[in-house]
């Protein structure tokens, strides 16, 4: 199958220019990057995609088996760098795509020329020492939830991802994506999200990266953002003064202004 079609690639921006990827979270797809692209555009050559299954990919390609673990996902950046050619990319993974990047790079990291980690998290149960953000209990609840009303799960849990209350357009915003999701693709991908535990590949990542966190993130509290800085070798940390788990709608300029200085470098 054609990989631009299946993940629906687009390219825009400066051509010629350093390429930046740009890769959404869990149940997203490429327009919650619409504030962010337009001044990423001006220096980079800039590219989008969903994730198969998510907004206007191919549906057809989508399998529950194939999908069932963040593997899938990042064979498909893979090939998605690989159709794109012939340089590397400057890969931004926001959520869960910033495992599904750190997967990417490991396996094939000539492929990547950095890496920005945005409200990453390697793994969100609590464990010893490790805090993650949420228990097993919590994590068993909320996929329950989600299994036996969808629709109702995305109506309490997107505000509580967006954070900003005072800014309750942005919420409905990810409640309105959430919702064109199919549940059964939805259930699916929340498995390989909120059950993962990427903590082991962060050592193994050799390409120069970026962890973006956000400043106050119910999701990813900054535990999550230092222990990633401090597995990652030679990684670099920078802290958002933003609310919530999706910085690129609530604090678009300062997210544009990290990826920009980090992909430019000093």
């Amino acid at each position: 199958m054609d990989v631009r079609k299946r993940n629906r690639v687009s390219v825009t921006g400066r051509e010629g220019g350093p390429v930046v990827m740009l890769a959404h979270g869990f149940e997203c797809d490429q327009g919650l990057w619409r504030l962010v692209a337009p001044e990423l555009e001006k220096h980079f050559q800039v590219v989008l995609f969903d994730h198969v299954g998510a907004g206007h990919s191919d549906v057809s390609a989508w399998s529950a088996e194939r999908y069932s673990s963040l593997d899938a996902y990042a064979q498909d950046v893979i090939e998605i760098c690989q159709e794109l050619g012939p340089g590397p990319v400057n890969f931004v993974g926001h959520s869960v795509s910033a495992m599904i990047g750190v997967l990417a790079a490991v396996r094939e990291p000539g492929l990547f020329e950095r890496l920005v980690l945005l409200t990453p998290s390697p793994s969100y149960i609590d464990d010893g020492d490790y805090r993650g953000g949420f228990s097993e209990q919590d994590i068993d609840e909320l996929l329950e939830s989600l299994d036996s009303n969808y629709l109702g799960w995305s109506a309490t849990m997107a505000p509580v991802i967006m954070g900003n209350p005072e800014r309750p357009e942005l919420g409905e915003e990810l409640t309105n994506s959430f919702c064109r999701t199919d549940p059964e693709i939805a259930r699916v991908f929340a498995k390989a999200t909120f059950l993962s535990d990427n903590r082991a590949d962060l050592a193994k990542v050799t390409v120069p990266t970026l962890i973006a966190e956000s400043a106050r993130d119910t999701i990813a509290p900054r535990e999550v953002g230092a222990f990633v800085h401090a597995q990652i070798p030679g990684s670099e940390l920078v802290t958002l003064d933003s609310t919530g788990h999706c910085p690129q709608l609530s604090a678009p300029e300062e997210t544009a202004e990290a990826i920009i200085a980090f992909v430019q470098g000093p």
